[in-house]
C-alpha cells in the first residue's frame, strides 16, 4: 500500500466525489424556473432530487461488486459515459417525465464515482493515512453547495436551465479522461469464486458487523438531513421572497462551515482518537437539528437566517463527521471494499431518499416539514452511535484474505 496520495489523484478524488453533489446541487435555484417551464407542482419537481437519490442508491449496490470483480477503472468509465449521456437528456427533456426518468438514469451514472473513489482510498492506504485521506477530501466536497447553486444560477440566467445540464457532460468527460491515467487498485487475481457465493459471503460478513451498520446509520443520519434541507430550502425561501440567485448563495455559509468542520476535524485527529471526537461531533449535530425544529415550530419564520445559523454549525458537524465514519465503516472489509463502499452508500442514500421524499410529498407544509425531517435524523444518529459503542466492547470483525 503506497504511504501518500498524489496531488493529481487527490485532484481525482475530489472531484469523483463531488460530482453526485453538483448533479444534485447545480439545477436547486432553478426549481421554480422547471416548474414553471415544465407546467408542473412544486412536488413533482421535487421528486427529481428524490428520484436522483434513488438511482444513487441504487446503482451502487452494482458498482460495488462489480468493480471488485472487473476492476475499478473499466467501470468507472462506464459510470462516467452513462452519467453523460443522461445529461444530455436531461437538457433537452421535452416535460417532466422524461425528465425525471433521465435523473434517474443520470444518477445511476454518477453513484459509480460515489463507491469506487472511497474503494480506491481503501485499497491504496491504511489506517491513519486513509483517515486523513477522508478528511482531506470531504471538505472539499463542500465546495460543491457553494459553487454549483452559484454557477447554476448563472447558468440559468444567461443561457436558459438546459444549460446546467450540458455543463455536466462535459464534467464527466473530464472525470472519464483522468480515470483513464490512473492504476487498477483491485486486486483481481483474487476473484476466483463465482459471483453469488462471493457475494453472499461478503454481504454476510459486511451486515454482521455492528461497526459498519453503526457508522453507516450515523453517515445516513447526518446525509439525510442535508438532503433534507436541499429539497425543501429552494421552495422555502422562494415563498420568502428570495430570487434563484439568493438561493444560490445562500449555500455558502453553509459550505465554509462544512469546511471549517472537515479540516477541524483533519487537525484533531493528529492529537486524539477517531472514538473520542466522535460523540462531541454527533451532540453538535443533534442539538443543532433540536434548534431549527423548535424555531419553526415556535414561530412563524419570515427570513431563512433563523434556520441557516443553527444549519451550519450542523455542517460543521457533518464536515467533521463524514470522514471518521466512512473509515470506520470500511476499514474492515479491504478484500471487497467496493462491495462495502457500495452498501454503505445504498444504505445511506436510501435514508437520504426517504427524508428527500418526505419532504417533497409534503412540500405544502413548507419550513415545518423540513425541520421534522430533519429532526427525525438526530435519532437515527444516535441509534447509530449505540451499534458503534457495542461494537468497541466485541472482538473486531476480520476481512479474510
Amino acid at each position: 500500500m503506497k504511504n501518500q496520495p498524489s496531488k493529481i489523484t487527490l485532484f481525482w478524488f475530489a472531484c469523483l466525489s463531488m460530482l453526485g453533489f453538483l448533479a444534485t446541487d447545480m439545477y436547486l435555484p432553478s426549481f421554480e424556473t422547471l416548474r414553471a417551464d415544465f407546467a408542473t407542482t412544486q412536488s413533482l419537481i421535487g421528486l427529481s432530487l428524490s428520484v436522483f437519490l434513488l438511482g444513487m442508491a441504487l446503482g451502487q449496490i452494482v458498482y460495488g461488486p462489480l468493480s471488485d470483480r472487473v476492476g475499478r477503472i473499466k467501470v468507472l468509465v462506464g459510470g462516467m459515459v452513462l452519467f453523460s449521456l443522461a445529461s444530455i437528456a436531461c437538457s433537452f427533456a421535452p416535460n417532466i417525465e422524461v425528465f425525471l426518468a433521465a435523473r434517474f438514469v443520470q444518477a445511476l451514472g454518477a453513484c459509480s464515482a460515489t463507491v469506487i473513489w472511497q474503494a480506491v482510498v481503501v485499497d491504496r492506504y491504511d489506517g491513519k493515512v486513509s483517515e486523513r485521506v477522508f478528511a482531506t477530501i470531504m471538505p472539499l466536497v463542500a465546495l460543491s453547495p457553494a459553487l454549483a447553486p452559484l454557477l447554476g444560477a448563472m447558468l440559468e440566467h444567461q443561457l436558459g436551465w438546459r444549460s446546467i445540464f450540458i455543463a455536466l457532460v462535459g464534467f464527466g468527460a473530464v472525470l472519464a479522461i483522468m480515470t483513464l491515467k490512473e492504476p487498477e487498485s483491485a486486486n483481481l487475481s483474487q476473484q476466483q469464486e463465482k459471483l453469488t457465493v462471493k457475494l453472499r459471503k461478503d454481504y454476510s460478513q459486511i451486515l454482521s458487523s455492528k461497526k459498519f451498520l453503526g457508522n453507516m446509520l450515523i453517515f445516513a443520519a447526518c446525509s439525510a438531513a442535508f438532503f433534507a434541507y436541499l429539497t425543501g430550502s429552494p421552495f422555502v425561501m422562494s415563498a420568502m421572497g428570495y430570487s434563484g440567485t439568493d438561493i444560490g448563495l445562500s449555500y455558502a455559509p453553509q459550505t465554509v462551515a462544512f469546511i471549517v468542520g472537515g479540516y477541524g476535524c483533519r487537525t484533531l485527529l493528529s492529537h486524539f482518537e477517531s472514538k473520542k471526537l466522535l460523540p462531541w461531533i454527533l451532540a453538535l449535530f443533534f442539538a443543532s437539528v433540536l434548534i431549527m425544529f423548535i424555531i419553526s415550530l415556535s414561530m412563524t419564520v419570515t427570513t431563512i437566517w433563523p434556520i441557516l445559523i443553527p444549519f451550519c454549525f450542523l455542517a460543521v458537524a457533518n464536515g467533521a463527521v463524514y470522514p471518521l465514519v466512512i473509515s470506520a465503516a470500511l476499514s474492515d472489509f479491504r478484500n471487497c471494499s467496493a462491495t462495502a463502499a457500495g452498501l454503505l452508500n445504498f444504505m445511506q442514500t436510501m435514508v437520504c431518499f426517504a427524508a428527500s421524499g418526505l419532504v417533497s410529498a409534503f412540500a405544502g407544509y413548507g419550513l415545518l416539514t423540513v425541520t421534522i425531517a430533519m429532526f427525525i435524523t438526530g435519532f437515527i444518529a444516535i441509534i447509530g452511535f449505540i451499534l458503534v459503542t457495542q461494537a468497541r466492547h466485541q472482538q473486531p470483525v476480520m476481512a479474510t484474505a
